[in-house]
Protein backbone atom coordinates (compact mmCIF):
# COMPACT_ATOMS: atom_id res chain seq x y z
CA UNK A 1 0.00 0.00 0.00
CA UNK A 2 1.25 3.49 -0.88
CA UNK A 3 1.37 5.38 2.41
CA UNK A 4 2.26 8.78 0.92
CA UNK A 5 -0.77 8.82 -1.36
CA UNK A 6 -1.32 12.59 -0.98
CA UNK A 7 2.10 14.01 -0.06
CA UNK A 8 3.84 12.41 -3.02
CA UNK A 9 2.37 15.10 -5.30
CA UNK A 10 4.68 17.48 -3.41
CA UNK A 11 7.68 15.23 -2.83
CA UNK A 12 7.86 13.18 -6.05
CA UNK A 13 6.49 15.52 -8.71
CA UNK A 14 9.55 17.25 -10.22
CA UNK A 15 7.35 20.11 -11.41
CA UNK A 16 6.89 21.14 -7.74
CA UNK A 17 10.47 22.03 -6.74
CA UNK A 18 9.37 24.91 -4.50
CA UNK A 19 7.41 22.51 -2.29
CA UNK A 20 10.48 20.29 -1.83
CA UNK A 21 12.68 23.30 -1.18
CA UNK A 22 10.39 24.52 1.58
CA UNK A 23 10.16 21.04 3.11
CA UNK A 24 13.95 20.89 3.19
CA UNK A 25 13.85 24.26 4.96
CA UNK A 26 11.86 22.75 7.87
CA UNK A 27 14.53 20.09 8.33
CA UNK A 28 13.41 17.19 6.13
CA UNK A 29 16.06 15.44 4.03
CA UNK A 30 15.68 13.38 0.85
CA UNK A 31 14.89 10.21 2.80
CA UNK A 32 12.23 12.01 4.82
CA UNK A 33 10.51 13.09 1.62
CA UNK A 34 9.86 9.42 0.80
CA UNK A 35 7.85 9.01 4.02
CA UNK A 36 4.20 9.73 4.71
CA UNK A 37 3.20 13.10 6.15
CA UNK A 38 0.95 12.91 9.22
CA UNK A 39 -0.73 16.10 10.40
CA UNK A 40 -1.04 16.40 14.18
CA UNK A 41 -3.87 18.85 14.84
CA UNK A 42 -3.80 20.31 18.34
CA UNK A 43 -6.47 22.50 19.94
CA UNK A 44 -3.97 23.46 22.63
CA UNK A 45 -4.00 26.97 24.07
CA UNK A 46 -3.12 28.48 27.43
CA UNK A 47 -6.47 29.96 28.36
CA UNK A 48 -8.40 26.82 29.42
CA UNK A 49 -7.53 23.87 31.71
CA UNK A 50 -9.08 21.46 29.19
CA UNK A 51 -6.59 22.59 26.54
CA UNK A 52 -3.56 23.96 28.38
CA UNK A 53 -1.57 20.70 28.16
CA UNK A 54 -2.53 19.61 24.66
CA UNK A 55 0.46 21.08 22.83
CA UNK A 56 2.72 18.99 25.09
CA UNK A 57 0.65 15.88 24.32
CA UNK A 58 0.92 16.68 20.60
CA UNK A 59 4.71 16.42 20.95
CA UNK A 60 4.26 12.92 22.41
CA UNK A 61 2.12 12.00 19.40
CA UNK A 62 4.82 13.35 17.10
CA UNK A 63 7.38 11.19 18.88
CA UNK A 64 5.24 8.14 18.10
CA UNK A 65 4.85 9.12 14.44
CA UNK A 66 8.58 9.69 14.06
CA UNK A 67 9.39 6.40 15.86
CA UNK A 68 7.20 4.56 13.36
CA UNK A 69 9.22 5.99 10.48
CA UNK A 70 6.92 8.73 9.18
CA UNK A 71 6.87 12.54 9.33
CA UNK A 72 4.78 14.09 12.10
CA UNK A 73 3.89 17.75 11.57
CA UNK A 74 2.08 19.66 14.32
CA UNK A 75 -0.42 22.39 13.55
CA UNK A 76 -2.91 24.26 15.73
CA UNK A 77 -6.49 25.39 15.59
CA UNK A 78 -8.87 27.29 17.83
CA UNK A 79 -10.94 26.48 20.88
CA UNK A 80 -13.49 28.19 23.10
CA UNK A 81 -13.81 27.28 26.78
CA UNK A 82 -17.43 26.56 27.60
CA UNK A 83 -16.80 26.86 31.33
CA UNK A 84 -15.14 30.25 31.02
CA UNK A 85 -17.55 31.70 28.44
CA UNK A 86 -20.67 30.36 30.17
CA UNK A 87 -23.29 33.01 30.90
CA UNK A 88 -21.53 35.63 28.73
CA UNK A 89 -21.97 36.72 25.14
CA UNK A 90 -18.82 34.70 24.38
CA UNK A 91 -20.73 31.43 24.90
CA UNK A 92 -22.40 32.13 21.55
CA UNK A 93 -19.09 31.26 19.91
CA UNK A 94 -18.91 27.81 21.50
CA UNK A 95 -21.04 25.72 19.13
CA UNK A 96 -19.89 27.63 16.01
CA UNK A 97 -16.30 26.80 17.06
CA UNK A 98 -17.10 23.17 16.19
CA UNK A 99 -17.58 24.21 12.56
CA UNK A 100 -14.47 26.42 12.59
CA UNK A 101 -12.39 23.54 13.99
CA UNK A 102 -13.71 21.14 11.35
CA UNK A 103 -13.13 23.67 8.57
CA UNK A 104 -9.63 24.61 9.72
CA UNK A 105 -8.40 21.02 10.20
CA UNK A 106 -9.77 20.06 6.80
CA UNK A 107 -8.11 23.16 5.33
CA UNK A 108 -4.66 22.33 6.69
CA UNK A 109 -4.69 18.61 5.86
CA UNK A 110 -5.99 19.10 2.33
CA UNK A 111 -4.02 22.28 1.74
CA UNK A 112 -0.74 20.70 2.87
CA UNK A 113 -1.39 17.28 1.27
CA UNK A 114 -1.05 15.29 4.50
CA UNK A 115 -1.59 11.54 4.27
CA UNK A 116 -3.01 11.00 7.73
CA UNK A 117 -4.25 12.91 10.76
CA UNK A 118 -4.04 12.61 14.54
CA UNK A 119 -6.07 15.18 16.44
CA UNK A 120 -5.30 16.15 20.05
CA UNK A 121 -8.41 17.66 21.57
CA UNK A 122 -9.81 18.66 24.95
CA UNK A 123 -12.90 20.82 25.47
CA UNK A 124 -16.44 20.04 24.35
CA UNK A 125 -16.62 21.18 20.71
CA UNK A 126 -13.03 20.14 19.92
CA UNK A 127 -13.96 16.47 19.61
CA UNK A 128 -16.94 16.58 17.24
CA UNK A 129 -15.20 19.30 15.23
CA UNK A 130 -12.07 17.17 14.83
CA UNK A 131 -14.12 14.07 14.03
CA UNK A 132 -16.15 15.90 11.39
CA UNK A 133 -12.88 16.99 9.74
CA UNK A 134 -11.64 13.39 9.76
CA UNK A 135 -14.85 12.19 8.12
CA UNK A 136 -14.70 14.85 5.41
CA UNK A 137 -11.03 14.08 4.70
CA UNK A 138 -11.44 10.28 4.91
CA UNK A 139 -7.73 9.68 5.41
CA UNK A 140 -6.25 7.36 8.08
CA UNK A 141 -6.98 9.17 11.35
CA UNK A 142 -7.01 8.79 15.14
CA UNK A 143 -8.52 11.07 17.78
CA UNK A 144 -6.66 11.63 21.05
CA UNK A 145 -8.56 13.14 23.99
CA UNK A 146 -6.50 15.21 26.42
CA UNK A 147 -8.13 13.50 29.39
CA UNK A 148 -10.16 14.42 32.43
CA UNK A 149 -9.14 16.80 35.22
CA UNK A 150 -8.42 15.62 38.77
CA UNK A 151 -11.14 16.44 41.27
CA UNK A 152 -10.89 19.38 43.65
CA UNK A 153 -11.69 19.05 47.33
CA UNK A 154 -13.24 21.25 50.02
CA UNK A 155 -14.11 20.07 53.52
CA UNK A 156 -13.88 16.45 52.43
CA UNK A 157 -16.21 16.92 49.46
CA UNK A 158 -15.09 16.27 45.88
CA UNK A 159 -15.43 19.32 43.64
CA UNK A 160 -15.63 19.96 39.92
CA UNK A 161 -16.55 22.88 37.66
CA UNK A 162 -20.30 22.52 38.28
CA UNK A 163 -19.62 22.81 42.02
CA UNK A 164 -18.57 26.41 41.34
CA UNK A 165 -21.74 27.22 39.38
CA UNK A 166 -24.01 25.63 41.97
CA UNK A 167 -22.15 27.32 44.83
CA UNK A 168 -23.22 30.65 43.35
CA UNK A 169 -26.86 29.56 43.54
CA UNK A 170 -26.30 28.46 47.15
CA UNK A 171 -24.73 31.83 47.98
CA UNK A 172 -27.62 33.75 46.40
CA UNK A 173 -30.08 31.58 48.36
CA UNK A 174 -28.18 32.32 51.58
CA UNK A 175 -27.20 28.70 52.10
CA UNK A 176 -23.43 29.32 52.20
CA UNK A 177 -21.26 32.29 53.14
CA UNK A 178 -19.20 34.42 50.78
CA UNK A 179 -16.01 32.82 52.16
CA UNK A 180 -17.33 29.30 51.52
CA UNK A 181 -18.32 30.33 48.00
CA UNK A 182 -14.82 31.67 47.28
CA UNK A 183 -13.22 28.52 48.72
CA UNK A 184 -15.24 26.32 46.34
CA UNK A 185 -14.34 28.51 43.36
CA UNK A 186 -10.62 28.42 44.21
CA UNK A 187 -10.49 24.65 44.74
CA UNK A 188 -12.90 23.34 42.06
CA UNK A 189 -10.36 22.93 39.24
CA UNK A 190 -6.88 21.91 40.47
CA UNK A 191 -5.07 21.78 37.10
CA UNK A 192 -5.10 20.57 33.51
CA UNK A 193 -7.84 18.40 32.05
CA UNK A 194 -11.44 18.56 30.91
CA UNK A 195 -14.38 18.92 33.30
CA UNK A 196 -14.53 15.87 35.52
CA UNK A 197 -18.15 14.67 35.48
CA UNK A 198 -20.10 13.02 32.69
CA UNK A 199 -20.39 16.38 30.99
CA UNK A 200 -19.99 17.01 27.27
CA UNK A 201 -16.22 16.52 27.01
CA UNK A 202 -16.15 13.15 28.79
CA UNK A 203 -19.42 12.16 27.09
CA UNK A 204 -18.03 12.77 23.62
CA UNK A 205 -14.62 11.24 24.40
CA UNK A 206 -16.23 8.06 25.72
CA UNK A 207 -18.66 7.88 22.79
CA UNK A 208 -15.89 8.35 20.22
CA UNK A 209 -13.96 5.51 21.87
CA UNK A 210 -17.09 3.35 21.54
CA UNK A 211 -17.39 4.54 17.93
CA UNK A 212 -13.93 3.10 17.25
CA UNK A 213 -12.07 6.31 16.38
CA UNK A 214 -9.71 6.35 19.37
CA UNK A 215 -7.54 3.80 21.16
CA UNK A 216 -8.84 1.83 24.17
CA UNK A 217 -8.68 3.82 27.45
CA UNK A 218 -8.32 7.10 25.53
CA UNK A 219 -11.41 8.62 27.15
CA UNK A 220 -10.74 7.57 30.74
CA UNK A 221 -6.96 7.99 31.08
CA UNK A 222 -6.58 11.13 33.26
CA UNK A 223 -5.03 14.23 31.72
CA UNK A 224 -1.90 14.32 33.89
CA UNK A 225 -1.24 10.58 34.05
CA UNK A 226 1.76 8.77 32.63
CA UNK A 227 -0.69 6.48 30.83
CA UNK A 228 -1.99 9.46 28.86
CA UNK A 229 1.52 10.26 27.59
CA UNK A 230 2.13 6.61 26.69
CA UNK A 231 -1.20 6.49 24.89
CA UNK A 232 -0.26 9.58 22.84
CA UNK A 233 2.95 7.90 21.65
CA UNK A 234 0.96 4.77 20.78
CA UNK A 235 -1.53 6.84 18.77
CA UNK A 236 1.33 8.30 16.76
CA UNK A 237 2.68 4.83 16.08
CA UNK A 238 -0.73 3.38 15.27
CA UNK A 239 -1.47 5.88 12.52
CA UNK A 240 1.37 4.27 10.57
CA UNK A 241 -0.49 0.95 10.79
CA UNK A 242 -3.64 2.65 9.52
CA UNK A 243 -1.67 4.05 6.58
CA UNK A 244 -0.42 0.54 5.76
CA UNK A 245 -3.97 -0.83 5.88
CA UNK A 246 -5.49 2.27 4.26
CA UNK A 247 -8.07 2.07 7.07
CA UNK A 248 -10.17 5.21 6.94
CA UNK A 249 -13.01 6.77 8.97
CA UNK A 250 -15.54 5.56 6.38
CA UNK A 251 -14.48 1.99 7.20
CA UNK A 252 -15.07 2.54 10.92
CA UNK A 253 -18.03 4.93 11.21
CA UNK A 254 -21.21 3.08 10.26
CA UNK A 255 -24.79 3.09 11.51
CA UNK A 256 -23.89 0.19 13.82
CA UNK A 257 -20.89 1.97 15.31
CA UNK A 258 -23.00 5.12 15.80
CA UNK A 259 -25.50 2.97 17.67
CA UNK A 260 -22.67 1.71 19.89
CA UNK A 261 -21.59 5.27 20.63
CA UNK A 262 -25.09 6.45 21.52
CA UNK A 263 -25.73 3.35 23.64
CA UNK A 264 -22.71 4.25 25.76
CA UNK A 265 -23.90 7.86 26.04
CA UNK A 266 -27.22 6.64 27.42
CA UNK A 267 -25.71 4.05 29.78
CA UNK A 268 -23.36 6.68 31.23
CA UNK A 269 -26.04 9.39 31.55
CA UNK A 270 -24.18 11.62 29.10
CA UNK A 271 -24.76 15.16 27.90
CA UNK A 272 -27.67 16.26 25.71
CA UNK A 273 -25.01 17.86 23.50
CA UNK A 274 -24.20 14.35 22.27
CA UNK A 275 -27.52 14.39 20.42
CA UNK A 276 -26.59 17.57 18.58
CA UNK A 277 -23.05 16.37 17.80
CA UNK A 278 -23.92 12.86 16.64
CA UNK A 279 -26.62 14.22 14.36
CA UNK A 280 -23.90 16.41 12.81
CA UNK A 281 -21.38 13.54 12.70
CA UNK A 282 -23.91 11.26 11.00
CA UNK A 283 -24.84 13.93 8.48
CA UNK A 284 -21.15 14.52 7.68
CA UNK A 285 -20.69 10.77 7.20
CA UNK A 286 -23.87 10.61 5.06
CA UNK A 287 -25.45 8.05 7.40
CA UNK A 288 -29.20 8.11 8.02
CA UNK A 289 -29.34 8.72 11.77
CA UNK A 290 -32.09 10.88 13.25
CA UNK A 291 -33.73 11.94 16.50
CA UNK A 292 -35.89 8.82 16.21
CA UNK A 293 -32.76 6.66 16.40
CA UNK A 294 -31.78 8.39 19.63
CA UNK A 295 -35.20 7.68 21.10
CA UNK A 296 -35.08 4.03 19.99
CA UNK A 297 -31.65 3.48 21.59
CA UNK A 298 -32.68 5.41 24.70
CA UNK A 299 -35.74 3.19 25.15
CA UNK A 300 -33.72 -0.03 24.99
CA UNK A 301 -30.69 1.04 27.05
CA UNK A 302 -30.67 1.28 30.86
CA UNK A 303 -29.10 4.27 32.62
CA UNK A 304 -26.34 2.73 34.75
CA UNK A 305 -23.71 5.27 35.78
CA UNK A 306 -23.85 7.08 39.12
CA UNK A 307 -21.90 10.01 37.70
CA UNK A 308 -22.16 13.75 38.09
CA UNK A 309 -24.11 15.89 37.40
CA UNK A 310 -27.04 13.83 38.72
CA UNK A 311 -24.87 11.26 40.56
CA UNK A 312 -21.86 11.39 42.86
CA UNK A 313 -18.86 10.06 40.93
CA UNK A 314 -16.45 11.54 38.35
CA UNK A 315 -14.61 10.18 35.31
CA UNK A 316 -11.55 9.58 37.52
CA UNK A 317 -13.71 7.02 39.35
CA UNK A 318 -14.63 5.30 36.07
CA UNK A 319 -10.88 5.04 35.42
CA UNK A 320 -10.38 3.62 38.93
CA UNK A 321 -12.90 0.79 38.40
CA UNK A 322 -11.64 -0.28 34.97
CA UNK A 323 -12.06 2.60 32.55
CA UNK A 324 -14.37 2.97 29.59
CA UNK A 325 -13.20 -0.35 28.04
CA UNK A 326 -14.47 -2.17 31.15
CA UNK A 327 -17.85 -0.44 30.75
CA UNK A 328 -17.95 -1.36 27.06
CA UNK A 329 -17.01 -4.94 27.90
CA UNK A 330 -19.89 -5.11 30.36
CA UNK A 331 -22.38 -3.67 27.85
CA UNK A 332 -21.14 -6.09 25.20
CA UNK A 333 -21.55 -9.02 27.61
CA UNK A 334 -25.15 -7.89 28.21
CA UNK A 335 -25.89 -7.83 24.48
CA UNK A 336 -26.24 -4.05 24.21
CA UNK A 337 -23.47 -3.41 21.65
CA UNK A 338 -22.58 -4.56 18.14
CA UNK A 339 -19.38 -6.61 18.50
CA UNK A 340 -18.18 -6.61 14.88
CA UNK A 341 -17.50 -2.90 14.30
CA UNK A 342 -13.98 -2.03 13.14
CA UNK A 343 -11.83 0.34 15.20
CA UNK A 344 -8.59 2.29 14.74
CA UNK A 345 -6.63 -0.66 16.13
CA UNK A 346 -7.51 -2.52 12.93
CA UNK A 347 -9.48 -4.97 15.09
CA UNK A 348 -13.16 -5.16 15.95
CA UNK A 349 -14.60 -3.78 19.17
CA UNK A 350 -14.98 -7.32 20.53
CA UNK A 351 -11.39 -8.20 19.66
CA UNK A 352 -10.13 -5.06 21.42
CA UNK A 353 -12.09 -5.79 24.58
CA UNK A 354 -11.41 -9.54 24.74
CA UNK A 355 -8.12 -9.33 26.65
CA UNK A 356 -8.93 -6.21 28.69
CA UNK A 357 -10.01 -6.11 32.33
CA UNK A 358 -13.63 -6.20 33.45
CA UNK A 359 -15.21 -3.78 35.93
CA UNK A 360 -13.66 -4.04 39.39
CA UNK A 361 -15.33 -6.34 41.91
CA UNK A 362 -17.59 -4.55 44.35
CA UNK A 363 -17.58 -1.21 42.51
CA UNK A 364 -20.72 0.96 42.60
CA UNK A 365 -19.89 3.53 39.91
CA UNK A 366 -21.58 1.49 37.16
CA UNK A 367 -24.72 -0.26 38.36
CA UNK A 368 -25.83 -3.68 37.05
CA UNK A 369 -28.42 -3.77 34.26
CA UNK A 370 -30.65 -5.75 36.63
CA UNK A 371 -30.71 -2.82 39.10
CA UNK A 372 -30.23 0.33 36.98
CA UNK A 373 -30.75 3.91 38.03
CA UNK A 374 -33.46 3.97 35.37
CA UNK A 375 -34.62 1.09 33.19
CA UNK A 376 -34.51 3.22 30.05
CA UNK A 377 -32.23 6.11 29.28
CA UNK A 378 -32.23 9.69 30.55
CA UNK A 379 -32.52 11.31 27.10
CA UNK A 380 -36.05 11.82 25.79
CA UNK A 381 -36.94 13.25 22.40
CA UNK A 382 -40.12 15.22 23.09
CA UNK A 383 -42.50 16.50 20.42
CA UNK A 384 -45.77 18.39 20.52
CA UNK A 385 -47.26 21.79 19.72
CA UNK A 386 -44.28 23.47 21.43
CA UNK A 387 -41.68 21.48 19.48
CA UNK A 388 -43.05 20.10 16.21
CA UNK A 389 -39.52 19.17 15.00
CA UNK A 390 -38.51 17.82 18.40
CA UNK A 391 -36.65 18.76 21.55
CA UNK A 392 -34.23 16.99 23.88
CA UNK A 393 -34.96 16.42 27.57
CA UNK A 394 -32.43 15.19 30.10
CA UNK A 395 -34.57 13.46 32.72
CA UNK A 396 -32.87 10.95 35.00
CA UNK A 397 -36.05 10.15 36.90
CA UNK A 398 -34.74 11.79 40.08
CA UNK A 399 -36.67 14.94 39.15
CA UNK A 400 -39.85 13.03 38.31
CA UNK A 401 -41.11 12.03 34.87
CA UNK A 402 -43.77 14.72 34.31
CA UNK A 403 -44.07 18.43 34.99
CA UNK A 404 -46.95 20.87 34.58
CA UNK A 405 -46.68 24.53 35.45
CA UNK A 406 -47.15 28.13 34.39
CA UNK A 407 -44.75 29.84 32.03
CA UNK A 408 -42.38 32.62 33.02
CA UNK A 409 -41.00 33.84 29.73
CA UNK A 410 -37.63 35.51 29.09
CA UNK A 411 -36.38 36.67 25.71
CA UNK A 412 -32.80 35.65 26.36
CA UNK A 413 -30.64 34.00 29.00
CA UNK A 414 -29.37 37.21 30.59
CA UNK A 415 -32.91 38.33 31.45
CA UNK A 416 -33.62 34.92 32.98
CA UNK A 417 -30.41 35.00 35.03
CA UNK A 418 -31.36 38.42 36.43
CA UNK A 419 -34.83 37.15 37.30
CA UNK A 420 -33.46 34.12 39.13
CA UNK A 421 -31.05 36.35 41.08
CA UNK A 422 -33.98 38.58 42.11
CA UNK A 423 -35.89 35.55 43.39
CA UNK A 424 -38.66 35.80 40.79
CA UNK A 425 -38.74 32.05 40.13
CA UNK A 426 -41.09 30.07 42.36
CA UNK A 427 -42.15 26.47 42.81
CA UNK A 428 -44.33 25.29 39.93
CA UNK A 429 -42.86 27.67 37.35
CA UNK A 430 -41.75 26.64 33.87
CA UNK A 431 -38.95 29.02 32.96
CA UNK A 432 -39.00 29.67 29.19
CA UNK A 433 -35.76 31.03 27.70
CA UNK A 434 -36.09 31.77 24.01
CA UNK A 435 -34.28 33.52 21.13
CA UNK A 436 -31.19 31.49 22.08
CA UNK A 437 -31.35 28.97 19.21
CA UNK A 438 -28.69 28.39 16.53
CA UNK A 439 -29.92 31.39 14.51
CA UNK A 440 -31.43 33.52 17.27
CA UNK A 441 -28.59 33.27 19.78
CA UNK A 442 -26.85 33.18 17.46
CA UNK A 443 -24.82 30.09 18.24
CA UNK A 444 -27.23 28.23 20.56
CA UNK A 445 -25.51 29.03 23.87
CA UNK A 446 -25.63 26.68 26.84
CA UNK A 447 -27.85 27.41 29.85
CA UNK A 448 -25.69 26.07 32.68
CA UNK A 449 -25.78 29.34 34.59
CA UNK A 450 -29.59 29.49 35.06
CA UNK A 451 -29.96 25.73 35.65
CA UNK A 452 -27.14 25.76 38.22
CA UNK A 453 -28.71 28.78 39.97
CA UNK A 454 -32.04 26.93 40.13
CA UNK A 455 -30.38 23.81 41.54
CA UNK A 456 -28.30 25.85 43.98
CA UNK A 457 -31.45 27.57 45.22
CA UNK A 458 -32.98 24.18 46.00
CA UNK A 459 -35.66 24.37 43.29
CA UNK A 460 -34.39 21.56 41.07
CA UNK A 461 -37.40 19.32 41.61
CA UNK A 462 -39.95 22.15 41.69
CA UNK A 463 -39.08 24.20 38.60
CA UNK A 464 -38.75 23.19 34.94
CA UNK A 465 -36.71 25.10 32.35
CA UNK A 466 -37.24 24.90 28.59
CA UNK A 467 -35.30 26.63 25.84
CA UNK A 468 -34.45 26.72 22.16
CA UNK A 469 -30.85 26.99 23.35
CA UNK A 470 -28.96 24.03 24.73
CA UNK A 471 -27.55 22.77 28.00
CA UNK A 472 -24.12 22.03 29.33
CA UNK A 473 -23.39 18.41 30.14
CA UNK A 474 -23.18 19.74 33.70
CA UNK A 475 -26.85 20.66 33.74
CA UNK A 476 -29.32 18.61 35.73
CA UNK A 477 -32.88 19.14 36.87
CA UNK A 478 -36.12 19.05 34.86
CA UNK A 479 -34.83 20.63 31.66
CA UNK A 480 -35.76 20.56 27.97
CA UNK A 481 -33.58 22.11 25.27
CA UNK A 482 -33.04 22.11 21.51
CA UNK A 483 -36.69 23.11 20.99
CA UNK A 484 -37.25 23.29 17.24
CA UNK A 485 -38.24 25.25 15.29
CA UNK A 486 -36.54 27.97 17.32
CA UNK A 487 -38.14 31.27 18.28
CA UNK A 488 -36.10 33.35 15.81
CA UNK A 489 -37.65 31.34 12.96
CA UNK A 490 -41.19 31.70 14.32
CA UNK A 491 -41.36 28.39 16.14
CA UNK A 492 -44.20 27.97 18.67
CA UNK A 493 -41.88 28.78 21.59
CA UNK A 494 -41.95 32.38 20.29
CA UNK A 495 -45.71 32.48 20.92
CA UNK A 496 -45.74 31.45 24.60
CA UNK A 497 -46.91 34.13 27.05
CA UNK A 498 -46.51 34.52 30.80
CA UNK A 499 -49.06 32.39 32.64
CA UNK A 500 -49.61 29.86 29.84
CA UNK A 501 -49.74 26.32 31.18
CA UNK A 502 -47.01 24.04 29.86
CA UNK A 503 -47.06 20.26 30.19
CA UNK A 504 -43.93 18.13 29.84
CA UNK A 505 -44.25 14.34 29.87
CA UNK A 506 -41.24 12.08 29.39
CA UNK A 507 -43.50 9.00 29.45
CA UNK A 508 -45.62 10.04 26.44
CA UNK A 509 -42.63 11.96 24.97
CA UNK A 510 -44.64 15.16 24.65
CA UNK A 511 -44.19 18.87 25.33
CA UNK A 512 -47.24 21.09 24.97
CA UNK A 513 -48.44 24.59 25.69
CA UNK A 514 -52.06 24.25 26.79
CA UNK A 515 -53.38 27.01 24.52
CA UNK A 516 -55.86 26.37 21.71
CA UNK A 517 -54.69 26.43 18.12
CA UNK A 518 -56.74 29.51 17.15
CA UNK A 519 -55.09 31.55 19.90
CA UNK A 520 -51.65 30.41 18.77
CA UNK A 521 -52.49 31.32 15.15
CA UNK A 522 -53.65 34.77 16.26
CA UNK A 523 -50.42 35.31 18.21
CA UNK A 524 -48.42 34.16 15.18
CA UNK A 525 -50.16 36.75 12.99
CA UNK A 526 -48.95 39.49 15.37
CA UNK A 527 -45.39 38.12 15.66
CA UNK A 528 -42.33 39.34 13.79
CA UNK A 529 -38.74 38.18 14.08
CA UNK A 530 -36.40 40.43 16.08
CA UNK A 531 -33.20 41.68 14.49
CA UNK A 532 -30.19 39.42 14.77
CA UNK A 533 -27.89 40.30 17.66
CA UNK A 534 -24.85 40.41 15.33
CA UNK A 535 -24.15 42.12 12.03
CA UNK A 536 -20.88 40.58 10.86
CA UNK A 537 -18.16 38.02 11.49
CA UNK A 538 -18.26 34.31 12.21
CA UNK A 539 -21.48 34.43 14.25
CA UNK A 540 -23.29 36.24 11.44
CA UNK A 541 -22.10 33.64 8.92
CA UNK A 542 -23.16 30.86 11.29
CA UNK A 543 -26.65 32.37 11.75
CA UNK A 544 -27.13 32.65 8.00
CA UNK A 545 -26.02 29.09 7.21
CA UNK A 546 -26.84 26.89 10.20
CA UNK A 547 -29.39 24.08 10.06
CA UNK A 548 -31.99 23.37 12.73
CA UNK A 549 -31.08 21.78 16.07
CA UNK A 550 -33.15 18.79 14.96
CA UNK A 551 -30.60 18.31 12.16
CA UNK A 552 -27.41 18.88 14.19
CA UNK A 553 -26.78 22.61 13.60
CA UNK A 554 -24.32 22.02 10.77
CA UNK A 555 -23.30 24.67 8.26
CA UNK A 556 -22.93 22.03 5.51
CA UNK A 557 -26.47 22.12 4.23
Amino acid sequence: MVKNKYSKQLTEDLTNPAARAMLHAIGLDKEDLKKAFVGIGSTGYEGNPCNMHLNDLAKEVKKGVQDSGENGLIFNTIGVSDGISMGTFGMRHSLPSREVIADSMQTVVEGMSYDGLVTVVGCDKNMPGALMAMIRLNRPSILVYGGTINSGCHQGQKLDIVSAFEAHGQKVAGKITDDEFEAVVEKACPGAGACGGMYTANTMAAAIEALGMSLPYNSSNPALSDTKKIECVRAGQQVNELLKMDLKPSDIITKKSLENAVTLVVALGGSTNAVLHFLAIAKTAEIDFTLDDFQRINDQTPFLADLKPSGKYLMEDVHRVGGVPAVLKYLLKKGLLHDDCLTVTGKTLAENLGALKELAEGQDVILPVEKPIKESGHLSILKGNLAPEGSVAKITGKEGLKFKGKAKVYDGEFLANDAISRGEIEKGDVVVIRYEGPTGGPGMPEMLKPTSAIMGAGLGKDVALITDGRFSGGTHGFVVGHIAPEAQLGGPIALVENGDEIEIDSVTKSIKVLVDQKTLEYRKSKWSAPKLRVKNGSLFKFAKNVSSASQGCTTDR
